[in-house]
């Protein structure tokens, strides 16, 4: 390989700015008495944003060890994370293949990947249903037998172990309350890996159904603290519509944070829900974690 594993340590830990928590305190919440933060792990890098950084993290890193320079993984034609890890490949010389849900078509975020030397290939929706069965998987590896392969999402085991670092800057003693958007699932594994029992987490689905998932926790964090609340407001993954837009637009005016209106937009949404109807004890800290990834919203411009 062209890097070692420490040289890619080493540039890796460079590529991240510090991550800050700044107040996302509202008069919901002061009216409520609890204090809620925001995790800004949107600034991390401008590419490799949010839990995006961290679910590469220990994927990229295997793959150097198995000296394998070619990655795959799956996605939708505005995929964060293979946004993200289109960058990567260019930044610390992998080669990247996207499999992309869909018919072929172009989008900013596919034109970015396509810059950063990321090859596409496009498969019908009927087949991409079948990205988690074996023998889907199974067809994909004698079709790329040289490639290291994550899940959608950076899903697996070494993506999780990632996501378990995302908490480690700061003290969790400090927060009652955990907030995270969830989509496939694995940040919200890490957090639930590496926080106490005293602490409860807080999974917002970007799905309209997450029963299979809240099931799957069930069974791996049975003495954990957490709620899995579907989206049963906006009608399911990247829908959205007015009232989604006006809170998206007024929190960006009111804390100059930018959120997404596929994952962090509807989490914030929720969490002011929560607090308006008195879920949070009076003294709570409610920690919101920003996962970053735009790529949602430029979705929205091109309708525009």
């Amino acid at each position: 390989m062209v890097i070692k594993q420490d040289m890619f340590l080493d540039q890796w830990q460079q590529t991240a700015a510090n991550v800050t928590i700044e107040s996302a305190q509202t008069e919901q919440c002061k009216q409520h008495q609890v204090r809620l933060d925001m995790l800004r792990l949107d600034r991390i890098h401008p590419q490799l944003s949010g839990n995006k950084w961290y679910k590469l993290k220990y994927n990229l890193l295997a793959a150097l060890e198995a000296n394998i320079n070619t990655i795959l993984s799956f996605g939708g034609a505005y995929s964060n994370h293979l946004h993200a890890l289109a960058y990567s490949g260019k930044q610390f010389n992998f080669k990247t293949i996207g499999i992309i849900r869909g018919d072929e078509q172009r989008t900013t975020t596919l034109e970015d990947c396509l810059h950063w030397g990321m090859q596409l290939h496009f498969i019908p929706r009927s087949l991409y249903r079948n990205r988690n069965e074996n023998e889907f998987m199974l067809d994909i590896q004698a079709r790329y037998p040289d490639a290291y392969i994550i899940p959608e999402g950076g899903n697996n085991k070494a993506g999780i172990r990632g996501c378990e670092e995302i908490v480690s800057n700061f003290s969790k003693t400090e927060y009652t309350h955990i907030a995270c958007a969830v989509g496939t699932g694995a940040t919200l594994q890490g957090l639930l890996r590496s926080v106490s029992n005293e602490v409860e987490v807080l999974g917002f689905s970007a799905l309209s159904k997450c029963d299979q998932e809240r099931q799957q926790l069930f069974q791996l964090f049975p003495t954990k603290r957490w709620q899995l609340l579907p989206d049963n407001f906006f009608g399911g993954f990247a829908r959205s519509n007015a009232t989604l837009l006006q809170f998206q637009h007024a929190f960006n005016f009111q804390h100059n944070i930018e959120l997404d209106m596929v994952y962090t937009a509807k989490m914030m949404f929720h969490l002011h829900q929560l607090i308006e109807q008195g879920y949070f004890p009076k003294q709570s800290n409610i920690l919101a974690i920003h996962t970053g990834g735009l790529q949602g919203n430029r979705s929205i411009l091109k309708q525009a």
